[in-house]
């Protein structure tokens, strides 16, 4: 394979040089799964660099990936959560935008990210490069302006979700449905009862999955809430056990706060460890986020939760046009699982949702069978969303539409 010059001119006889943004844990993992879709198509004849985390680097170190810088500091939610931070966010954008300039890569994909992702992306126009945005931004549900502005310089966007095409193509900027990455991680194939044995959990002994977020800000807010719960649930179910599959970033604050909850707590790290705690899993309490996309794929039953800065709040409120939080229920258009945001994120509303789908009868099958439609839509069962993201790479680089 050839790859085109960063200036537009003749193909030269080196690997494609393809840059990798991400900001977040999920975009790490997407982009490791990228990467290694595009070793594999191309016969490992292609070189890397950018920003990623753990999975990134493992896949790509051979292959030229170094993290610019820790991944980490861009891993901040919220409106005014970040307000601290943006004096280094700001030169972490001004060294990136610089940093693809002079390695001038045949193709930038930015990844999710999006109030990262798009700053560089400006700042990269008329680079000669070629830009693609994987994860399209939620236009549908708040700033649909984003459209006309991504259009202005990206070349192509690969989205996760079928419905998506037209906010972005009246605008004239090619996009390619891919499917949600989550999709194909095979969180339905766990082995439960492995899991159960390997920590002394009994085969009939109820088992809740807790699931606080990956971000230090959500974790902040919702360890507390989730702990008071979690005493609840506990005093009318003395038999249950939890199970907390974390991230590194902040697996030591997760630990810490879990020592101080009513019962023995599990706590684990890594995705083979978080297949086998879904399969064991009878129930989950989970931060809205990429984790509620991994329990429906898993088809377990979940309470969605989700608190942040009040200011924060107002505002997003104000600007949201959707009548849910959380994608599992956005996909389907009604609660396909309770959610408790902000206010309603209340420990013995939390207590009660989650008794609910151990005690009531069908309460939690009937959660299950929504699920697994939900399921379906993210592309469950369908070609790999990283094969599909892949092939769509490769296609730009070979033949080229439109300019950077």
């Amino acid at each position: 394979m050839t790859s085109q010059s960063p200036s537009g001119g003749a193909p030269d006889s080196g690997p494609p040089h393809i840059c990798l943004l991400a900001g977040e844990h999920s975009g790490d993992h997407m982009g490791a799964g990228l990467m290694a879709e595009l070793i594999e198509r191309t016969g490992g004849r292609v070189r890397f660099s950018g920003i990623g985390g753990g999975e990134m680097a493992a896949t790509g170190g051979a292959f030229g990936f170094e993290s610019f810088f820790p991944m980490e500091e861009l891993s901040i939610g919220g409106i005014f959560e970040i307000a601290p931070h943006i004096p280094r966010v700001l030169r972490r954008i001004e060294e990136t935008a610089r940093r693809v300039r002079a390695l001038k890569p045949d193709i930038v994909i930015t990844i999710d990210s999006p109030a990262f992702a798009f700053r560089v992306g400006k700042k990269l126009k008329g680079a000669g490069v070629k830009q693609v945005h994987y994860v399209a931004p939620t236009v549908w549900a708040w700033r649909p302006r984003r459209a006309r502005m991504i259009a202005d310089f990206l070349d192509h966007l690969l989205m996760i979700f079928p419905f998506e095409a037209p906010y972005f193509e009246k605008w004239g900027l090619a996009a390619t449905f891919v499917g949600h990455p989550v999709a194909e991680m095979g969180f339905d194939q766990g082995d439960g009862a492995a899991f159960r044995a390997a920590h002394g959990i009994g085969a009939d002994q109820p088992l809740l999955c807790v699931m606080p977020g990956s971000r230090h800000s959500e974790v902040d807010r919702l360890l507390p809430v989730f702990g008071e719960a979690l005493a609840t649930a506990k005093a009318a179910m003395p038999d249950l056990a939890l199970v907390v599959p974390t991230v590194a970033t902040v697996a030591e604050k997760v630990r810490a706060a879990a020592a101080t909850w009513p019962a023995p707590v599990i706590v684990t790290e890594g995705i083979d460890a978080k297949r086998d705690a879904f399969a064991a899993a009878n129930a989950a309490l989970v931060a809205s986020g990429t984790a509620t996309y991994e329990l429906a794929c898993a088809g377990v039953p979940m309470v969605i939760a989700y608190r942040m800065a009040p200011l924060s709040f107002v505002i997003i409120r104000m600007m949201i046009k959707i009548k849910y939080a959380s994608v599992v229920n956005i996909v389907l258009g009604r609660q396909v699982a309770p959610e408790f945001i902000q206010g309603a994120c209340r420990p013995e509303a939390l207590a009660d949702a989650v008794l609910k789908l151990f005690k009531t009868p069908g309460a939690s099958e009937a959660q299950q069978r929504d699920l697994a439609e939900v399921a379906r839509a993210f592309g469950q069962g369908d070609e790999p969303s990283s094969r599909r993201a892949g092939a769509a790479i490769l296609d730009l680089l070979e033949n080229p539409r439109g300019g950077a």
